[in-house]
């Protein structure tokens, strides 16, 4: 007999977390950021991503993919033609959790989570100056690295140069 997944769950049910995370998703997509409690708000970021990078890949496929958790045709519009392509050059990370305190009548822990900004074509080229930086420091290391072990094997030649002079 099947049983369910064991752990905790939001709302009660496995099925209601879905459509709970669901229906999350899809107000975050439409207003770019929404008010939630931390725990849910841990629990939308991977769904969330999830999204997105389908989107990314933009084919019928993928759109289909999507369309069977998000029915709302106008939200998956927007996701695939303006959300998606906001974040081409960036490999994950599109959603930022910002703790705000705690709710007034229960006292629950809140967050927004809010979908970042892309990246602008200035920090693009800060970032790839700081993987150039950090390529050119590795490089100089194995430099370093291989240096003194050519000078120890220089060494051998000549101590044996040495011993051969003595001989003669």
């Amino acid at each position: 007999m099947p049983k369910p997944a064991k752990g905790a769950r939001l709302g009660g049910s496995a099925a209601h977390e879905k459509l709970l995370l669901v229906n999350l998703a899809k107000a975050l997509f439409e207003h770019g950021r929404i008010t939630t409690t931390e725990a849910k708000a841990r629990r939308l970021r991977p769904v969330a991503e999830r999204f997105i990078t389908k989107a990314k890949k933009g084919d019928i496929h993928n759109r289909r993919l999507v369309l069977q958790s998000i029915t709302d045709k106008s939200i998956v519009h927007t996701l695939f033609t303006e959300i998606a392509p906001r974040y081409e050059n960036r490999p994950g990370g599109y959603t930022r959790i910002t703790k705000i305190g705690n709710r007034r009548g229960d006292n629950a822990p809140m967050a927004v989570i809010e979908l970042v900004e892309a990246l602008t074509v200035a920090q693009q080229a800060t970032g790839e100056a700081e993987a150039a930086t950090k390529r050119a420091v590795k490089e100089d290391a194995l430099k370093k690295d291989e240096a003194p072990a050519e000078a120890v094997e220089d060494a051998k030649p000549a101590a044996e140069a040495a011993e051969e002079s003595k001989d003669a």
